[in-house]
């Protein structure tokens, strides 16, 4: 649980393993996921590693199970086991090798002859279609004699329904084409001809199925007359560059007919082929179903695993595999006990080796988190991952994110819808996490349940602090505005309350109000009172400064932990000190304010209350004699002086101390480094000893970046003015941050306004048209209407407003909290791990 609020320790080990070991105990660190390797291999390239064989053979069989898997779409369901199989050893690569190989050649070779019998079924197909309508053409088309193409005629024939005439021997042309190209076909014909053909084309009845591609194929059946063999030559040519099938047919009828019925009984001996042919591939696939998904897994596994140990060395002997890896101490136990295992199962004598490496690497973050945590560690890491062992805002993020977002969608109507969502994510996650949808939309929305369940639930709570439920407020405790019966008679009774359109509550006014708060949230009345966004206004606009100034508060109180933490006693002093005493003689003092004023003044004497407002511009103005703005206490110059010397004090404090201090500290570490420890020898010759220079600047010099990571760069020349430029950036960006994120905080009370007075229109303009209808077309247009009304409350108020608020929660805290104590520098901890390398989530 320490490492929700801090990332994990981390230690670099050298591992050594023997080479028959290496496989079997990357392996189950595979399975563990709690390690991760350094590539020690950066400047080999990825084909001169040891493993590159290997991993070309796993990414072979991969192609093959893309091709089984392809053959399998849509017509069988892969079988998935619930759990992973076993990581197989080498030796079971082989076996795979050859089955897959095995079956991959039965496959084609089906899927071959399948495609070569149905190329050869098109073809009859088509010669059939094509023999009856050429025999169609002629019974209908001519009465021509069988024998009327064998004789050469030294007259002029008309044919029926053309003028053009045969004047010696005439020959003809059949065959099919794709009905789209029928038309450019037949233009180019008579062009290239100069319509000395005669072409005929009918549409065929039924489509025709591709043999690879498996479309659909409408094509059109043609014949064309011709006279000459040039004309011949060149309506070939023609046909061939439209990829039109010509058929040989034959003149006579009597040939046709002979010709057809042996087509038909050739399509018969065909089908009853291609059936057989079908069902052995059906077969071959249905076998191949039943493991194809534990293959995959097994493939990736081994694939994986030479991956890994392609980024090791292996020591000149030959008999050593050496790594580095990164992993928490607290995992320490887990991963000896996952190598033990390794070894026993390579049946390997020699254990593994880990050996701690002292290095100057910043070691990776590694934030511990669980399905509840890890939506809102993913709002953090999405500014920047965190350096190293600094502190974690997740955290706190659970409670001040959803709560920020509720401060802008209080709506108790609004809230529970979203709460009902949420909760049948999570009823149901098991269920939708079997499905992996490959939507992102619905994937960032599944990810993120626990954080819109938790926004459901804080969104109804900040709605009964608003009393505002679909615009409308609800009454539970009784209002505390009403009439005395002493004043039954004057302008404030019953009816005009129930009469008046525009009512001012006004609490100063005798016998109207109990002087009692309501109990719980906002009194009802207000809902139908005309200043109240008057009220509401000043409320919520008080309220937001309130809670940013303490948010903001609370992220430097923060960084005391981090510089604690790292032993930054410079930063403490000099920087931690005089932020807070900025913070809290200026905006801390405008929330004590705030909270006197509301504590002080009573309804009445509220009209004689001071503008907090002016106070705090006169406080920096020292003018303390407006004679329009009164004092809220005694004494109030004095401590309001006294606040802002203090206050400006601090801003040389933050920016001239640390600059110089480092600065002395440098040259008290150069002076260490030049002066020479003297020891007189027996001799009487002298030694100089030289100090080492690391450990010199280590004890002598503070980290001088100002930010909070967990190691120094003490190689890094000093630079004076480069520390005095940075020092001087970040005091003046604390100090006008200080104002601009007080300012940011408005956007609470702006974005509350702009969801109530929304939803305030949709009821009025939208829900208020059905309920004034009365009778049965009332009652008719009420469902009709609140039809209309729901699905505009859930695209615009719940959908875009949702989004909306959930943008400017994310601004508030990636920039107003997290930029007081985070500096989110590191790089994130990245596991070699089976389970997100099979589920995609693995990182590159």
């Amino acid at each position: 649980m320490a490492s929700m609020f801090r990332s994990e320790e981390m230690c670099l080990t050298q591992l050594f393993l023997q080479v028959e070991a290496a496989y079997c105990c990357v392996a189950e660190l595979g399975e563990l996921g709690l390690v991760q390797f350094r590539d020690l291999n950066v400047n080999v390239n990825s084909f001169q590693r040891k493993f590159v064989n290997e991993v070309r053979r796993c990414e072979s069989l991969e192609r093959i199970l893309r091709f089984l898997e392809s053959e399998m779409e849509n017509e069988i369901v892969i079988f998935k086991p619930e759990k992973y199989p076993e990581t197989p050893l080498p030796r079971e690569m082989i076996d795979l090798e050859t089955v897959l190989e095995k079956l991959e050649g039965e496959l084609q070779e089906a899927t071959q002859n399948q495609q070569t019998l149905k190329q050869n079924f098109l073809e009859l197909t088509e010669l059939k279609h094509l023999l009856k309508k050429t025999q169609d053409f002629f019974e209908t088309e001519t009465n021509l004699p069988d024998d009327f193409f064998n004789e050469d005629t030294s007259g002029l024939l008309e044919l029926r329904s053309t003028p053009a005439a045969v004047a010696a021997k005439l020959g003809f042309t059949a065959g099919v084409i794709k009905r789209e190209r029928m038309v450019p076909f037949e233009r180019l014909l008579w062009r290239a001809c100069r319509g000395n053909i005669y072409l005929r084309y009918t549409e065929m009845d039924t489509a025709l199925e591709d043999p690879i591609t498996k479309e659909q194929m409408k094509k059109n059946v043609f014949i064309i007359f011709y006279q000459g063999e040039q004309l011949n030559q060149k309506i070939k040519k023609i046909c061939d560059g439209f990829r039109a099938t010509v058929y040989t047919c034959p003149e006579s009828a009597a040939e046709r007919r002979e010709m057809a019925d042996g087509v038909n009984a050739r399509i018969e001996d065909l089908n009853a082929v291609i059936t057989q042919t079908e069902s052995h591939r059906l077969r071959l696939l249905r076998e191949a179903a039943v493991n194809v998904w534990t293959w995959g897994i097994k493939v990736k596994k081994i694939k994986a695993i030479y991956h890994i140990l392609n980024c090791c060395n292996i020591d000149v002997t030959q008999q050593c595999v050496i790594a580095e890896i990164w992993f928490p101490m607290a995992d320490s136990g887990r991963i000896k006990r996952a190598l033990q295992q390794g070894m026993e199962r390579s049946g390997s004598t020699i254990s593994p080796i880990l050996t701690a490496v002292q290095s100057k690497m910043a070691p990776p973050t590694f934030n511990r988190t669980n399905k509840f945590t890890a939506g809102f560690q993913n709002i953090v890491d999405a500014y920047g991952v965190g350096s190293y062992r600094e502190m974690n805002p997740a955290p706190y993020t659970i409670i001040t994110f959803p709560f920020l977002f509720a401060v802008m969608f209080g709506d108790c109507g609004h809230g529970a819808v979203m709460l009902g969502f949420a909760l049948w994510m999570v009823t149901n996650e098991k269920t939708l996490l079997a499905q992996k949808s490959n939507n992102e939309i619905w994937n960032t929305f599944f990810g993120g349940r626990y954080l819109i369940l938790l926004m459901g639930i804080f969104s109804i709570y900040t709605g009964f602090i608003y009393n505002d439920c679909f615009s409308k407020s609800f009454n539970i405790f009784g209002s505390s505005w009403h009439t005395r019966p002493m004043f039954r008679n004057n302008t404030w009774n019953p009816h005009v309350l129930e009469e008046n359109q525009v009512l001012q509550l006004d609490p100063a006014v005798p016998g109207v109000y109990s002087g009692n708060p309501y109990p719980f949230g906002i009194d009802p009345i207000w809902n139908i009172a005309s200043n109240k966004l008057t009220f509401l206004n000043s409320y919520k606009m008080k309220m937001s400064v309130v809670m940013g100034i303490t948010q903001m508060v609370f992220g430097v109180t923060l960084s005391l932990f981090n510089h604690i933490y790292f032993k930054k006693t410079i930063n403490i002093v000099l920087q931690f000190i005089p932020e807070m005493i900025f913070i809290l003689c200026l905006f801390g003092y405008l929330v004590f304010m705030v909270i006197f004023k509301w504590c002080h003044f009573d309804v009445h004497v509220s009209q004689k209350a001071p503008s907090i407002l002016i106070h705090f511009i006169n406080m920096f103005l020292f003018n303390y004699n407006d004679p329009t703005n009164g004092p809220l206490y005694p004494h109030q110059e004095e401590v309001q002086s006294f606040l802002v010397i203090f206050a400006l004090i601090a801003v040389p404090w933050m920016l001239l101390f640390k600059p110089f201090i480092l600065r002395a500290n440098h040259r008290k570490a150069q002076r260490m480094l030049q002066t020479p420890a003297i020891s007189e020898n027996p001799a009487g010759d002298i030694e100089v000893e030289i100090i080492d220079s690391n450990h010199a600047k280590k004890a002598g010099q503070e980290d001088h970046s100002g930010g909070h990571g967990g190691h120094d760069d003490h190689d890094e020349e000093f630079n004076f003015g480069d520390t005095f430029v940075h020092q001087a950036i970040h005091t003046i960006e604390y100090c006008l941050g200080c104002i601009s994120n007080t300012a940011s905080y408005l956007r609470l009370w702006a974005l509350s306004l702009a969801h109530a007075q929304l939803s305030e229109v949709l009821w009025t303009m939208v829900m208020n048209i059905g309920l004034k209808n009365s009778g049965w077309g009332g009652l008719i247009g009420v469902f009709i209407i609140f039809a209309i009304f729901a699905v505009l409350t859930v695209a615009i108020l719940l959908v875009m407003e949702g989004l909306s608020a959930f943008l400017h929660a994310l601004r508030l805290h990636w920039v107003e909290f997290q930029n007081k104590f985070y500096v989110g520098t590191g790089y994130k901890f990245s596991p070699f791990c089976f389970k997100s390398i099979i589920d995609g989530t693995a990182e590159d």
